[in-house]
């Protein structure tokens, strides 16, 4: 590799950097492209990983599902990739139930089904006003924003057209941009009501005070205007993985574990410090989350020069966290309807505002829910500041680019827990292994104690293994970007894509999309960038 001169080079095989390097290829068959990644696999944030004994399973560590009515982008990606696939190799989806109506609410100490909201709003334990009773939390936010920003609640609208009108719309005078979303909608609603969303809407940071016009367009999108969501059938993981070898198939070439550590412009061309190697490149391209631009700023002139622009969105913390179990227990946790049929805790998610925060009822990867037999749950799915309860119980969180085997402290098998073997973990070649992701068992001790507390169950099934993913550490510093107050997110996303006229460095991921956190938005500034490039 040393004094290698390439063509374009490609920092990061996250979804963005793949599909850009597949696109560009195409376009450019002579040329010599390059996607280097820092990890040991093609996927970035998306990180699908099969657990022991579930064949029929795939655990979602990273992202898990798109909006099938919303995400152009990536609905017609599918579609396009499964055009050039085999019909075994089909990239196939699943219907992915969220909110389920005998699903538990654990709030306040009490025990609530989802339907209590609007059936029985006497239960719920919040000090709501009169119109704000009755109602789920996405329906009080989603009427709170329409206050804010009438008529952007019509589901006529696209997403195109909300994202016009928080562009122009003001509050008392002040552009939305300016102003942050938690501050207006405590202008509109009661603090009990802001407190109901926030513990019943499982997420702590989607509604702190982030920029208002991104966030109402955005919040409506993934919660508001009758969200469908989609499942992989093998893992989401597999839409990059198509991608890397469609682009290898056609001339390119993907190594994994090469970090770059410093590069810089000079003569025309990128001089790259990539696993202590020089090369050189004529245009560069840095598929990367934000955080791993501020790992790089200090070595790289070009980088320091944009800090405003970089630094205008925020990292937000996330992890999950899996558990497998001889049985699904939770089925029991159901409850008799008003004709006496028993109707059994099976699909979606639970919700509570203890630190476990979200537990989802894993389905089969058809989307059916377990019945019997060894299963598993998305025990805590975690966000924003409720992170660091969690600190005290597992190790140090990694820092810059420290081995990505998320776990290196020894820890004891879990009760039952089986022997990975290549045929149950890595058959298709699609997956990662379930044991590199291995979770603390302190962490899962505490978790198995608050799932029972929320179920009101005296006893659990021991968990036979157990994996998480903390997107918190280095060198992704979050799962997902918030707009920071103040920026004219419009102007910001096509611009970033590059950056300095004159240098041919570009940017792309989503963390500088009008969909952030979601696949979506890194294909987005990806088909941005291209268009420039």
């Amino acid at each position: 590799m040393k004094n290698e001169h390439i063509d374009i080079a490609i920092i990061g095989a996250g979804v963005s950097g793949v599909y850009s390097a597949w696109k560009l290829k195409q376009k450019y068959p002579n040329k010599k492209i390059v996607v280097f990644e820092g990890s040991d696999h093609v996927g970035g944030r998306l990180l699908s990983v099969k657990p022991p004994e579930i064949p029929n399973m795939v655990a979602e560590l990273g992202g898990m599902r798109i909006l099938e009515n919303n995400q152009k982008l990536i609905v017609n990606l599918i579609a396009e990739l499964n055009k050039e696939l085999s019909s075994d190799e089909q990239i196939e989806l699943y219907d992915f139930p969220v909110d389920q109506p005998q699903n538990i609410a654990y709030l306040r100490g009490e025990h609530l089904r989802l339907a209590d909201f609007t059936t029985k709003p006497d239960k719920v334990p919040y000090n709501l006003s009169f119109l704000e009773r009755s109602n789920s939390s996405g329906t009080i936010v989603v009427n709170a924003i329409e206050q804010l920003v009438p008529g952007i609640t019509n589901p006529d609208l696209t997403e195109d057209d909300r994202l016009e009108m928080t562009k122009n719309a003001t509050f008392e005078g002040v552009p939305l941009y300016k102003l942050g979303f938690w501050n207006l909608l405590y202008r509109v609603i009661s603090g009990e009501a802001y407190q109901f969303c926030l513990d019943s809407g499982g997420y702590n940071s989607t509604m702190v005070n982030w920029n208002a016009a991104a966030a109402i367009p955005w919040y409506l999108s993934d919660f508001g205007i009758t969200p469908k969501y989609k499942g992989f059938k093998y893992g989401f993981q597999q839409v990059p993985i198509t991608l890397g070898n469609f682009f290898e198939k056609i001339g390119g070439e993907i190594r994994l574990n090469s970090k770059l550590e410093a590069f810089e412009w000079k003569d025309d061309k990128f001089e790259l410090v990539i696993n202590g190697e020089n090369l050189t490149s004529s245009q560069l391209i840095l598929a990367m989350p934000r955080r791993s631009l501020d790992l790089l700023s200090p070595s790289c002139p070009k980088l320091q020069e944009i800090q405003s622009l970089i630094g205008s969105v925020t990292p937000r913390p996330l992890f999950k966290v899996f558990t497998t179990y001889s049985n699904p227990w939770w089925r029991v946790a159901g409850f008799t309807d008003a004709t006496g049929k028993y109707v059994p805790l099976q699909s979606g998610r639970t919700v509570t505002d203890l630190p476990v925060r979200q537990t989802y009822y894993w389905p089969n990867n058809d989307g059916t829910p377990a019945e019997s037999g060894t299963s598993m749950l998305l025990a805590s799915y975690d966000d924003g500041s409720n992170i660091g309860f969690w600190d005290g119980l597992r190790p140090q969180r990694k820092k810059t680019w420290a081995e990505d085997k998320s776990h290196t402290e020894i820890e004891e098998p879990f009760e039952g827990e089986a022997e990975e073997n290549e045929a149950s973990t890595e058959s298709d070649g699609l997956n990662q292994k379930w044991s590199q992701y291995k979770a603390p068992r302190k962490m899962i001790t505490e978790m198995a104690r608050q799932l029972r507390k929320i179920h009101d169950l005296d006893f659990t099934p021991k968990v036979r293994s157990a994996a998480f993913r903390d997107w918190g550490e280095d060198p992704y510093g979050g799962g997902w970007n918030s707009w920071n107050i103040g920026v004219k997110t419009w102007e910001v996303r096509d611009k970033i894509v590059h950056p300095i006229d004159n240098c041919p460095m570009y940017i792309c991921g989503e963390a500088y999309s009008d969909a952030q956190g979601w696949v979506e938005g890194a294909l987005q500034t990806a088909d941005i960038m291209l268009s420039k490039l």
